[in-house]
C-alpha cells in the first residue's frame, strides 16, 4: 500500500487517477493551508485531521472551480469548511482585560 500524502489524500477527494495536475494540486494544498492558517489566527497544523479535511475540501473546491467569473453565483469557500474551522478560531473582540 503506497504512503498516504497529503496530495494522495486530495486526488482520493477529486477520485484523480492521473498524475498530469500534481504540481497544481499541491500549490492548492499549500494555498488552503495557508489560508486556514490566517482564517483560525495560527498556524496551520500538519497532522490535525479536522484542519486537513477543512484544506482537502478548500483545494478540491478551489481545483474544480478554477474561474474567476462565472455566470452561476460561486462561494469563495464551501460551507463545510466554515464550521469544521469554527472551534479553531482565535476569538478577536478588541476587549483588554484589564
Amino acid at each position: 500500500m503506497p504512503a498516504t500524502t497529503p496530495l494522495t489524500l486530495l486526488k482520493s477527494q477529486l477520485n484523480l487517477e492521473h498524475d498530469l495536475d500534481d504540481v497544481l494540486l499541491a500549490h492548492k494544498l499549500d494555498a488552503a493551508e495557508r489560508w486556514i492558517g490566517r482564517h483560525i489566527g495560527t498556524d496551520f497544523v500538519a497532522g490535525d485531521a479536522v484542519l486537513s479535511e477543512a484544506a482537502l475540501q478548500l483545494a478540491a473546491y478551489w481545483y474544480e472551480q478554477r474561474e474567476g467569473a462565472s455566470e452561476v453565483a460561486l462561494r469563495l469557500v464551501p460551507f463545510g469548511v466554515y464550521d469544521l474551522l469554527a472551534p479553531y478560531r482565535e476569538a478577536v473582540t478588541g476587549n483588554v482585560a484589564v
